[in-house]
């Protein structure tokens, strides 16, 4: 008669872990600014005087600022905070600082990053007696090409959602293009940590090690940032709260 008189237990709720994995991907995301504020010192330090050291700088610099105000705008978004940049009397709304900042600077980190890989295409087709392996050069600047357009599409699909949390096909759009950047990550990676023999020169254990964590930590955050995504809360209630 005890057991039949017990309270049923509560179900969990769809959206139960959303703190958890919010907390996760955002402390992962932070460690990732450091370390990309970390590989500019690195690689002006390990090659202060090549000319490719600075512009591998330049892109670790510029990549660390465009990260710092993504995860900035996605600890809003994924509260299901609307963050408005419309001009507003009085004081701009949280976050709309971080969110213009964003919208700013990643074309011009896409247009950094694309002007390496476009250099690189020329380098390669202009020295026909290369010995490294065309197959493996192909994948590389394919692979290369396709994880700065997916990066370039998540940065845009965040700024695009921070409108509106609670719209589901920015949502999903979202979620798609950290999956397809979380598995670019993980070919990048590779080619990092294993050069093309011929086109790469001959590989440095502190350079694989440095270059392969920070690849790691890359892969790892976006499918953090990807969790919290999914499982944020998608109440439009919400959103209309956080505009009031």
């Amino acid at each position: 008669m005890a057991d039949e008189m017990k309270a049923p237990t509560p179900k969990a709720s769809p959206n139960a872990g959303a703190p958890r994995w919010r907390s996760l991907a955002l402390g992962a995301l932070w460690v990732q600014v450091a370390s990309l504020f970390g590989l500019v010192a690195y690689a002006l330090w390990a090659d202060r005087l090549d000319e490719v050291a600075w512009l591998n700088a330049l892109d670790s610099f510029l990549a660390a600022l465009v990260l710092w105000w993504w995860t900035a705008t996605l600890s809003r978004v994924t509260l299901g905070q609307a963050i408005s940049t419309e001009p507003l009397p009085g004081p701009d709304a949280p976050g709309a600082g971080q969110l213009r900042a964003l919208r700013a600077a990643f074309p011009w980190l896409t247009a950094l990053r694309l002007s390496l890989w476009f250099l690189t295409v020329l380098s390669v087709t202009n020295t026909p007696s290369s010995e490294a392996n065309p197959v493996a050069l192909t994948a590389l600047l394919t692979t290369w090409g396709a994880a700065i357009f997916a990066s370039n599409a998540v940065y845009g699909s965040l700024a695009r959602l921070a409108a509106n949390p609670a719209d589901p096909v920015d949502r999903e759009r979202l979620l798609g293009w950290l999956n397809l950047s979380a598995a670019l990550s993980v070919a990048m990676t590779v080619f990092n940590v294993v050069p093309i023999a011929g086109f790469s020169s001959a590989p440095d254990l502190t350079n694989q090690v440095v270059y392969g964590l920070s690849g790691v930590l890359d892969v790892v955050a976006t499918l953090l940032a990807f969790r919290a995504v999914q499982t944020m809360p998608v109440d439009a209630a919400l959103v209309q709260k956080a505009e009031k």
